[in-house]
């Protein structure tokens, strides 16, 4: 994967008020570092007892929302006790979202004499910081800090989007060469599975990793397997990544653990069995007729960019049209030698069939489930 960095989406202030800050979103701890980071450069930690001034915005209702904004206007109103500059922060705010607390007509009008007090102007002498989780990014508040505020938004990478392994990924190569740690590829997908897309959980596991390679800093699959904790978007992808290695046992094992975590068969067979397979047949077809190069995905990336425009017309695109979809293919690149093109194409008719009987019929969905698996595997070990 080309390391690329991860950074927030950064809106400049309209109005040149230089002393506002604000960082929301849903990734809550991107959000605190960041504004954590920013208050230590504002302040030094030696002038931080009397010049950082710091309000709690959690508020139970609308009532304590509207005294958390009385609270912080009094703070941006009064002068350091002894002289100089001072930093407020609102922090951890939770009522700019779409709740019932965030919709109330006082928690509105609170928001909006507070958005008057920085379209004023914050006095020079004081720098604010606000931090919040979810946003309600429809309304006026939120609309106008882009305007009086220089605003970053971390939001969590949205997992059903097509090309999110890819948005992941760099996340992960960024955190993990702070820690001065790099992954073998197979070893990346399976950390990028495991893990999922919260920074947090990212954070945690790229620590135990750390901890448990020593002065080794390159992880390999058996590292990540040990050390990093398994979703159940981990197991989805294990059944997925068991499929491609012709494991059959390991795939029907991973079908009931599934099954026990009261997932839904066809879910299971939608989002597990049929994306791999069609990755496969895809990743098959493509080194058939151009034998793309396995060694890094910025090659495999690049030479499937260079296939004429007709060539690449049945390949997966990313949700938002801004281009192929192609790290699924190469994940399945090296396990599509395992396959002929004729049993992927049989197994892509065995998935059809499936969930027809999954919907039409009155068959245990595990064992529907099972057939499927053997039908597509058997014949090799």
């Amino acid at each position: 994967m080309p390391a690329k960095k991860s950074a927030a989406k950064k809106e400049k202030p309209a109005a040149g008020n230089n002393n506002v800050w604000a960082f929301v979103g849903t990734d809550d701890m991107a959000v605190k570092d960041a504004a954590t980071a920013l208050s230590r450069q504002l302040i030094s930690p030696e002038d931080a007892e009397f010049g950082l001034e710091m309000v709690d915005g959690s508020a139970d209702n609308s009532e304590h929302a509207e005294r958390i904004i009385r609270n912080t206007l009094e703070a941006l109103q009064t002068l350091p006790f002894f002289g100089g500059e001072k930093v407020v922060w609102l922090r951890g705010v939770n009522f700019l979202a779409d709740t019932v607390t965030g919709r109330s007509e006082s928690t509105q009008t609170a928001l909006a004499s507070l958005m008057a007090f920085m379209e004023a102007g914050v006095p020079p002498d004081v720098k604010f910081i606000l931090s919040a989780s979810e946003v309600d990014k429809r309304r006026s508040f939120f609309l106008n800090l882009k305007k009086v505020a220089q605003l970053e938004v971390f939001d969590l990478i949205d997992t059903s989007r097509a090309g999110w392994e890819e948005a992941v990924a760099d996340l992960v190569e960024n955190l993990a060469r702070e820690l001065d740690l790099t992954f073998e590829d197979e070893a990346l997908a399976h950390f990028i599975m495991l893990a999922g897309e919260d920074s947090r959980q990212i954070r945690n596991e790229l620590e135990k990793l750390d901890l448990y390679l020593g002065e080794e800093r390159r992880a390999t699959i058996d590292d990540v397997r040990a050390i990093v904790s398994q979703t159940k978007a981990g197991v989805v992808f294990e059944l997925g990544n068991a499929l491609g290695k012709r494991r059959l046992d390991e795939c029907l094992h991973l079908v009931d653990e599934l099954i026990a975590q009261k997932e839904n068969a066809v879910g299971i067979l939608l989002a597990a069995i049929v994306p791999k397979v069609r990755n496969l047949y895809q990743a098959k077809s493509l080194e058939e007729r151009c034998r793309p190069p396995l060694s890094s995905y910025p090659a495999y990336s690049a030479a499937i960019g260079k296939l004429p425009e007709k060539e690449r017309a049945h390949l997966p695109m990313k949700k938002d049209g801004s281009g192929l979809n192609v790290f699924p293919l190469y994940l399945a690149a090296r396990e599509a030698q395992n396959f002929t093109s004729a049993e992927l194409r049989n197994a892509l008719d065995e998935c059809l069939k499936a969930n027809r009987r999954l919907v039409t019929s009155s068959l245990d969905p595990v064992i529907v489930l099972n057939q499927l698996l053997v039908r597509i595997l058997s014949g090799r070990n």
